[in-house]
């Protein structure tokens, strides 16, 4: 471990003997260092509450005051088994202690009265840990099964100064202000409903404007490389799903299948039990539909409804296409983490010759999409098959062809990029853009992959120059992963201030007297007749309250419209994003300074 992870590592240790001594009853899980921190899971009838986690905290420091050295030493299975009993640990301790292969050291860590079984390392001494803070207290399931019971896990910080410490909780205090979860409500950009359900979403009037414009963009790029729209259905025959290798290889991530009522009649009668059920859909004894897991089994259809030949490829069919996955609900998370997503999805079938080619295609209109939203700061993370494992489907060879064409291609760009064993899809390796905000966290997004073996499994050919069969490669994109994701990311990033081309609404249109209101409509009308989004406030109030108001909204541009105003003709511009933006124009002249602000896709000059 580096030292920084030490320390954390250490932290939760301490925070696990400050527990014991508030909570002697507690069951201990895990506490590992984390990217961020650290963490402890527990099991403990108690609720915990801000006013706890302030107790524990308090606990813990008086733990680094003692300044208790750690200790490591090691114990045969039968006696770390005594030893876990003995200090009254055993509901998840043994559970870990089994999952350590024969013939590994079993090492314990003592400080103070507190001992845990662990791996390591740690600080030497207690006071080590000199600046950490504990954070919230979330649920989390035994394992990450929700089948298991639901334990308590604390989150927790450590640095190794107590400068570093402020600054991440800076961090984390803008993080909050910019939760898309709290701004997507404020601006109503999307409805979640227990009735619909959990990881369904329902965008609103205004995220659906956004999630349009974002659509549209993405779509006149695609026109212009050469790419053909298709449209799916949401559902498809489970035999579909069997020979793309998406069911049952990963049935406990998709919804459950949808079986003919005449197939349910019979099951029923022939009392067929769910276990058996589950066998005969698994070997495919008995079809039915499934809620689409990935759009490329359908695409691949209609490459393959019609004959193609060399000369037709590279064929490009691009969808947004709408998939869905059986996530946790715990692991469910506003717009970033649901169960329906549409991705702007695409698929290209060409021939081996134009491969590297369409790859750098590819990663250059994810670059473009980046770049275009402000998004600079990116890596590239290449995703490659673990020669160890056997999740992977299809040969050697076609692995070792798919790795070297994108390692290639990514090379090519110039982007920092990192490689990662065990990172691939089942099917093929992959590139993925680790986007990096404007307050340093990373997400990711845009990904691409090279595939030979769908193209094996579903037996796709094109004829040849030889004019003879030959086996096509498709290659996977979606440049923005999903339109919800997407969407929740660029919320945080722009902290709910869309540059003008994506805002819901563009224009507020505030008149300073009831007077004046029927002038400021006539603006209002002739301006949404230009196709601008336009809001009103025509409500009884001083002008200082409509600025506030439309502030809060987080509009882009405001036009105040006074008795001077309307004598003149004009309008007085008051814009958020644009500090060099003129403050008085005719209607026509700030119609076409508009006009260039929305086509020229502007970035906002800030982002609070």
């Amino acid at each position: 471990m580096t030292p920084l992870e030490e320390i954390r590592h250490s932290a939760a240790h301490i925070l696990a003997t400050a527990i014991l001594r508030l909570f002697p009853k507690a069951q201990l899980d895990i506490g590992p260092p984390t990217k961020d921190g650290f963490y402890y899971d527990i099991d403990l009838e108690h609720s915990l509450t801000a006013e706890d986690l302030e107790k524990i905290e308090a606990e813990m420091k008086r733990v680094i005051k003692e300044n208790q050295r750690f200790e490591r030493f090691e114990l045969p299975r039968d006696e770390a088994v005594n030893l876990i009993k003995e200090i009254g640990q055993e509901t998840y301790k043994l559970g870990r202690l089994d999952d350590i292969p024969e013939g590994e050291a079993i090492s314990f860590y003592r400080n103070g009265e507190f001992t845990d079984l662990c791996a390591g390392t740690h600080v030497n001494y207690t006071k080590k840990v000199k600046a950490f803070k504990l954070l919230s207290v979330a649920g989390a399931y035994h394992r990450g099964d929700e089948k298991n019971k639901q334990l308590q896990r604390i989150y927790g910080t450590a640095f190794a100064a107590k400068e570093e410490l402020e600054e991440h909780l800076q961090r984390i205090e803008e993080a909050r202000a910019r939760d898309h979860r709290k701004i997507g409500k404020d601006l109503k950009l999307f409805h979640i409903d227990e009735e619909v359900g959990q990881g369904l979403v329902l965008w609103t009037p205004n995220g659906a404007i956004i999630r349009q414009e974002l659509q549209n963009f993405i779509s006149g790029k695609l026109a212009r490389q050469g790419y053909q729209q298709v449209f799916t259905p949401h559902i498809g025959k489970l035999g579909l799903f069997r020979t793309s290798g998406h069911f049952p290889y990963y049935r406990d991530s998709q919804f459950s299948p949808i079986l003919e009522h005449d197939t349910l009649e019979t099951l029923a009668h022939e009392g067929c039990s769910c276990g058996e059920l589950a066998n005969q859909l698994a070997d495919g004894d008995i079809d039915g539909y499934l809620l689409k897991p990935m759009n490329c089994p359908m695409h691949i259809r209609i490459f393959d409804s019609q004959p193609h030949s060399y000369r037709d490829l590279p064929v490009r069919l691009a969808e947004f296409g709408t998939v869905y996955r059986w996530e946790q609900s715990g692991e469910l998370n506003g717009l970033t983490r649901v169960r329906g997503f549409t991705q702007d999805d695409a698929h290209i079938f060409c021939t081996p010759d134009q491969v590297s080619d369409e790859i750098k295609g590819c990663l250059g209109l994810v670059r473009d999409v980046f770049q275009s939203l402000g998004m600079n700061e990116y890596r590239v993370r290449l995703g490659l098959r673990d020669p160890e494992s056997s999740k992977y489907t299809g040969s050697d060879e076609n692995w070792n062809k798919a790795e070297s064409a994108l390692k290639e291609a990514v090379k090519s760009i110039g982007v920092e990029y990192s490689e990662e064993l065990g990172e691939a899809a089942f099917y093929g390796p992959k590139i993925d853009f680790v986007v990096e905000d404007v307050i340093g966290r990373e997400w990711q997004l845009g990904t691409v992959q090279v595939d030979y073996n769908l193209p094996e499994r579903f037996n796709l050919h094109y004829t040849g120059a030889d004019n003879q069969k030959h086996r096509p490669v498709m290659i996977h994109r979606a440049p923005f992963g999903s339109l919800e994701r997407f969407t929740g990311v660029l919320t945080e990033h722009f902290a709910g201030n869309f540059p003008t081309w994506l805002a819901p609404e563009q224009v507020r249109i505030l008149p300073m007297n009831d007077d004046l209101v029927p002038f400021a409509e006539e603006i209002a009308i002739a301006l949404q007749a230009r196709g601008f989004r336009i809001g009103r406030d025509f409500q009884a109030d001083k002008l200082g309250a409509k600025i506030r108001r439309a502030e809060t909204a987080k509009v882009p541009h405001m036009l105040v419209i006074g008795n001077r105003e309307k004598e003149e003709g004009k309008v007085s511009l008051r814009s958020r994003i644009d500090p060099s933006a003129p403050s008085t124009l005719t209607v026509e002249e700030f119609t076409e300074w508009l006009s260039r602000e929305v086509q020229s896709r502007r970035l906002p000059e800030f982002r609070k």
